[in-house]
């Protein structure tokens, strides 16, 4: 579930966002980006539409409902609360967006793991910075690709360590009551300078970071989406901060189970 996507694709006219918001609650969620847009509104800031500002706030939602979810949340408020509590420094593992956030659901929800929201950063020469969110909600399991070991995945059904998912799947028929709740959300952000064309190339760049720690991953039964900003105006090379930024998105998901499940 998106809203407001097809505004960064190269070839449109805005130039610029406002914000950026990543949520749970399925398509119900994108009703937060509403208070995100009342509160930039209030401060002035949005798109000069003949003297309205209009503020442009792309979204992004995890599918994280199931039996006993309320639909009704999250609400239009939380988004406007959001942005009051914004801080530089914020709670990861299970909150906000990654809340309900799973992993490794093949065999079901009863033998997945936590998923959750991480971060990460790194500084390249001249002093740029490469930062990512990640809110991981797969369908596969989580793995370092250091080792390609699970890290975070499908529990065995007798407690006894992994169902490894890509081998299951080889072996065994696709089950057919799978978990369909499955999205991986990302942004990435850079105090580097870039035209909207390569800061695209960046996002495009930066999904291989999902590749390289989700097993199996981009699945049918998925939904994954890579956000990327240009905030500041430093100079660096775009295939370098594609690929930092795709080393990024990995870390800030191995990050995420390794909060959410204290390991």
């Amino acid at each position: 579930g998106t809203r407001e996507t097809e505004l960064l694709r190269p070839g449109f006219m805005i130039r610029q966002i406002h914000g950026i918001v990543l949520t749970g609650g399925s398509a119900f969620g994108l009703r937060t980006a509403d208070g995100v847009m009342k509160y930039l509104f209030e401060k002035g800031i949005g798109y000069d539409a003949r003297g309205i500002k209009v503020p442009i706030v792309p979204a992004a939602v995890i599918f994280d409902l199931r039996d006993g979810r309320n639909p009704e949340y999250p609400t239009s408020k939380m988004g406007y609360e959001a942005c009051q509590n914004a801080a530089a420094n914020f709670e990861e593992g299970l909150i906000g967006a990654g809340k309900g956030a799973t992993v490794g659901k093949i065999l079901g929800i009863e033998n997945c793991m936590s998923g959750g929201v991480g971060s990460s950063v790194i500084e390249i020469s001249g002093g740029v910075n490469v930062g990512a969110l990640a809110v991981v909600n797969a369908l596969g399991d989580v793995i370092d690709p250091a080792n390609g070991q699970i890290v975070a995945g499908v529990r065995n059904p007798d407690k006894s360590g992994f169902v490894d998912t890509v081998k299951y799947l080889m072996e065994n028929p696709f089950p057919g009551n799978v978990q369909t709740s499955n999205t991986t959300l990302a942004v990435v952000s850079t105090n580097a300078s870039f035209t909207k064309e390569e800061i695209n190339k960046i996002a495009q760049m930066a999904q291989n970071g999902i590749s390289r720690s989700i097993r199996p991953v981009h699945t049918m039964h998925d939904g994954d989406i890579v956000f990327a900003l240009s905030t500041g105006n430093l100079r660096a090379d775009v295939n370098v901060v594609g690929e930092v930024a795709a080393q990024i998105v990995s870390q800030a998901i191995l990050r995420a189970v390794k909060i959410s499940n204290n390991l």
